[in-house]
């Protein structure tokens, strides 16, 4: 089932054109293509990748140990489509944590030809959703590379706020990079 981001206190309007569905091993050879005539716009972003990854087969044993993931219940992985099923992206909610802390990290990207038209942060708004209706979570967290100022834009426009700085926190196409910490906590 479609999530589609709908109008709620303390969110800006959704569009009808950006909406999150559960990734399915179907996924696998769209997503191989996709990444692949994005791979220059992702890679400054996004840990150094091998060849394989860029196959459709890469693709299907990284949606086959997403979906383990969420039948764990650790990771929450949608694809982000348009309104007429375009397939624009990916966002993931992980290290679903229960007990006293009740968070998770976001994830995700937008395919280059598709960027700076407002998917991201409607994808972003309706992950966040999900996490605090449908999975009840206190918090999510995002990490982005200090110079990645269109991430940065999306979570703010979401509602996170920065609220640190890790120091060499993720290997990034094969170096240690620093990142800019945000969260956005349940109202």
């Amino acid at each position: 089932m479609p999530l589609d981001h709908r109008d709620r206190p303390g969110h800006a309007p959704s569009d009808p054109g950006t909406r999150l569905r559960p990734i399915r091993v179907e996924d696998a050879a769209v997503l191989a293509s996709v990444i692949t005539s994005s791979a220059d716009h992702l890679r400054p972003w996004e840990p150094a990748r091998s060849p394989s990854y860029y196959t459709e087969r890469g693709q299907h044993d990284v949606i086959v140990q997403a979906l383990a993931a969420s039948r764990a219940g650790t990771a929450v992985p949608f694809v982000i489509e348009s309104g007429d099923g375009e397939l624009l992206g990916r966002i993931t909610l992980s290290g679903v944590t229960r007990g006293a802390l009740q968070s998770c990290a976001l994830g995700y990207w937008v395919r280059a030809d598709r960027t700076r038209q407002g998917h991201a942060t409607r994808a972003v708004r309706a992950a966040v959703d999900h996490a605090f209706d449908v999975l009840r979570l206190h918090r999510v967290q995002a990490e982005t590379l200090p110079e990645n100022v269109g991430s940065q834009r999306a979570l703010a426009a979401a509602g996170f706020t920065r609220y640190g700085f890790a120091p060499e926190y993720i290997k990034i196409d094969g170096v240690w990079r620093d990142h800019v910490m945000f969260q956005v906590i349940a109202s």
